[in-house]
């Protein structure tokens, strides 16, 4: 399975990955920050964006082909951001693999299970009916009458593609469905990653909690945090210039 990517940007790698129903392009603002000093390397996640879809859903495997691509290119060792779900692929693949990335920055998740956050979102895509698609603007007034927020119907909609077949969901959403469970869930390890580790909170978000500290800790003994006043989960997006600038101090460190 070989991932789709955009490469930009010269300098020392990062590598940018993306949340649940996501893609590369969540990320566009950082990476515009961001390469203008280092090399980015933008990834669609496996079941994303233009990347193949796979049978199961694991973290180990999401990790191993992170792994995988940093191979082909060559990459010896590479910073790597993660937001949400991509903050678990980004964890898990520093403690499975630690020579290999530099630095690690985790946007507003924790190591942990979490309980079930999109049960309704999944049941809101289901319900789209995409043979009989005119446009997006057609899917969206079917999703409004579950989602609300005209945000998440927005963020949902640039993951919908018109076809030779017609209408259909870029993401996995049949497997996203059936292996929900492994994506809350979180293998406890007793392995650590000792390089510099970036935790950032949004404040109004209880992605991340005080109860997290212990288990951080001891996953992430080099670790610190940092808190996006009047941010949510999607911290990236909605307090961008602020969180382009706490990342930006953080890899450029020495």
């Amino acid at each position: 399975m070989d991932l789709n990517y955009q490469t930009s940007g010269e300098g020392s790698p990062v590598i940018l990955l993306h949340g649940l129903f996501g893609s590369l392009e969540n990320l566009n603002g950082i990476r515009r920050a961001l390469e203008t000093c280092h090399t980015v390397i933008s990834v669609d996640l496996p079941d994303h964006g233009d990347s193949p879809h796979s049978s199961h859903f694991s973290y180990a495997n999401y990790a191993g082909k992170i792994h995988e691509l940093m191979n082909t290119l060559a990459l010896d060792k590479a910073a790597v951001l993660g937001h949400s779900m991509g903050g678990k692929v980004a964890m898990t693949l520093a403690l499975r693999y630690p020579d290999r990335v530099s630095k690690l920055v985790i946007a507003d998740i924790a190591p942990v299970k979490y309980p079930d956050r999109h049960g309704s979102i999944i049941e809101a895509l289901k319900s789209v009916k995409l043979s009989g698609l005119e446009n997006r603007t057609d899917a969206d007034k079917q999703l409004a009458r579950q989602i609300s927020e005209k945000g998440i119907r927005q963020f949902l909609l640039k993951s919908l593609q018109k076809t030779d077949k017609g209408w259909a969901w870029k993401f996995n959403l049949p497997l996203l469905e059936s292996d929900y469970p492994e994506i809350t869930d979180w293998a406890d390890s007793d392995k650590h990653y000792d390089g510099p580790v970036l935790f950032i909170k949004g404040e109004r978000s209880d992605y991340l909690q005080a109860g997290h500290k212990p288990v951080i800790g001891r996953l992430f003994p080099n670790s610190r945090g940092a808190i996006i006043e009047g941010a949510g989960h999607w911290l990236h997006a909605e307090k961008p210039a602020r969180f382009n600038e706490i990342v930006l101090d953080f890899l450029n460190q020495e």
